[in-house]
């Protein structure tokens, strides 16, 4: 295997986080190494979890996959993630053995607002979705379907504006109730259609001690899971990022579902406790079980050096105690651990290259913050993707994103240009935050720091195809006016190492996008996506 590659960027933040992360907890924990080996590859040389032989090796799902919402359904295992503005969003991804993945469709296609960390669940042969929003107001919706692929119904708000993180719960006694953040509650109606009550505070979270380099206390993602006679509720505190330290999975139980809960003697349960560690910020759990009856937690973190990567999913082996407790056992996750057995291995991951024989709306691309009316946009036609142009730059025409989970990766289409239209490939993190190259028929325009800026003249006209490569967060970008037989580098490089949260706030990634904007419309075609 091969030794995996940090970049300057990773190496200089560990050690500078390793220096200044002076609690006594991480002075008196050794910093653990970084891991030796790499992943495995799949489409499009995309790293893979499945190494092949029987191990994994983290992120299960890479790039942006925060919130990890998952549900046993059979011998099928289903999951989502916050999808905050990207629309159609929700998309649900399908494993049977919890390690390799693919999506299915989006649930959502209505832009309701920036969806926050979700609930999927299924009862009395119904799917549920639970969705906090950030809109105007705040609040949490349901949706429902009898299918996984739905048709899911329209959202339906209930009212909960001053609460994120729902859980869906059922007592002992049958009654149905959301748990939210801040270890408050509120219960449903028996069809979860609507709330019954007011919300009650029922449980006050395990508090880290006062030294402890954190984000701040912010309990929230709350999941509630029975086992062996018990209700287990595991709760996210430290807040989400920030600090590499900050983020971390406690758990606490009762033997109702309405209390009184006893926090775990062994909290927190997981806690990235070095800034030299693989992963960090590490929470929002949930537990689950695998084919072969093993259990095992999943949660998100940031990949060390790569925040621009979003927060993606991981996968931890837990054991039962004696006492009745649970403990994770893949310490700090940056080495390959044996893969839970049984189920079948689904193909992993998804194609991004696209020859756009079809538009794969949802499951593939998604619109950012669009119009009630965006999806009238796009369509496949002939090969291509048509594109109406709208806005005038990147920042208000809702370009079309797809998520890339590799540290380096190099991109290219082929882009055709209407009248009046300018277009191009970008490195999208949201409408303030961008880079990347455009153009229309008389000259190029630079995107970066999400600014519009030099604009030297465009030697091909209204047609030519452009590479963008993001080779560990330093970019470049190559132009072609013979369809890629021969290329000349563009004459402006970029480094983008800052285009994430904790600058920019957001919760959101760095995204290959492609834009249209002006009038008219712009012709994408033979996209084609390599990881490096």
């Amino acid at each position: 295997m091969r030794i995996s590659r940090r970049g300057a960027f990773g190496a200089a933040m560990a050690g500078w986080m390793a220096g200044r992360l002076g609690s006594a907890d991480a002075q008196a924990r050794p910093a653990p190494s970084l891991p030796v080996a790499d992943w495995r590859r799949g489409v499009d040389n995309q790293r893979i979890a499945d190494i092949g032989d029987g191990r994994f090796l983290n992120p299960l799902l890479s790039g942006d996959r925060p919130d990890p919402a998952i549900l046993k359904d059979g011998g099928d295992y289903y999951m989502t993630f916050s999808s905050f503005d990207s629309y159609p969003g929700l998309t649900i991804w399908h494993s049977r053995d919890l390690v390799n993945w693919r999506p299915r469709k989006a649930a959502l296609t209505r832009n309701i607002g920036s969806v926050w960390a979700v609930s999927l669940d299924k009862h009395d042969g119904r799917y549920f979705l639970y969705v906090p929003v950030k809109a105007k107001p705040n609040d949490i919706h349901v949706l429902t379907a009898d299918h996984i692929d739905g048709p899911w119904s329209d959202p339906v708000p209930l009212g909960l504006h001053a609460h994120i993180d729902p859980c869906h719960a059922v007592g002992e006694d049958g009654s149905r109730w959301l748990f939210l953040s801040g270890g408050d509650r509120v219960r449903l109606a028996p069809d979860g259609l609507s709330v019954t009550g007011p919300v009650e505070h029922v449980y006050d979270p395990w508090r880290y001690p006062e030294d402890w380099v954190v984000e701040g206390f912010s309990p929230e993602g709350p999941k509630i899971h029975r086992h062996g006679g018990w209700f287990y509720m595991i709760t996210a505190v430290g807040g989400t990022a920030g600090p590499p330290t900050g983020h971390m999975v406690i758990a606490a139980r009762s033997r109702s579902i309405h209390g009184p809960w006893e926090n775990c003697p062994a909290n927190p349960l997981v806690r990235t406790v070095s800034g030299a560690e693989k992963w960090w910020s590490r929470g929002h759990a949930s537990l689950i079980e695998a084919p072969d009856g093993s259990w095992w937690s999943v949660y998100h973190g940031y990949e060390n050096g790569f925040l621009t990567l979003g927060r993606q999913a991981l996968l931890d082996p837990i054991e039962w105690t004696a006492d009745g407790w649970f403990r994770m056992k893949g310490g700090d996750l940056s080495r390959p651990l044996p893969k839970p057995r049984g189920g079948t291995a689904l193909p992993h991951g998804q194609r991004l290259s696209d020859e756009f024989d079809r538009l794969e709306l949802g499951s593939k691309w998604n619109f950012f913050r669009p119009a009630p009316d965006e999806a009238r946009r796009a369509q496949a036609a002939g090969g291509a993707l048509v594109l109406k142009a709208r806005g005038t730059a990147p920042s208000d025409s809702s370009p079309l994103m797809l998520i890339a989970g590799d540290p380096a990766y190099q991109f290219e289409c082929d882009v055709e240009l209407g009248t009046g239209t300018t277009a191009g490939l970008l490195l999208f993190y949201d409408d303030k935050l961008y880079c990347g190259l455009g153009f229309d028929e008389k000259r190029f325009v630079t995107h970066q720091y999400g600014m519009e800026r030099g604009r030297p003249a465009n030697p091909h006209g209204r047609r030519m195809r452009i590479r963008v490569t993001n080779d560990r967060h330093i970019v470049s970008f190559h132009t072609s006016g013979d369809g890629g037989a021969t290329w000349k580098r563009f004459d402006r490089g970029m480094e983008v190492s800052g285009y994430h949260h904790n600058v920019r706030g957001g919760f959101l990634m760095l995204r290959p996008a492609l834009y249209a904007a002006g009038d008219g419309e712009a012709r994408f075609r033979d996209f084609r996506f390599r990881a490096l």
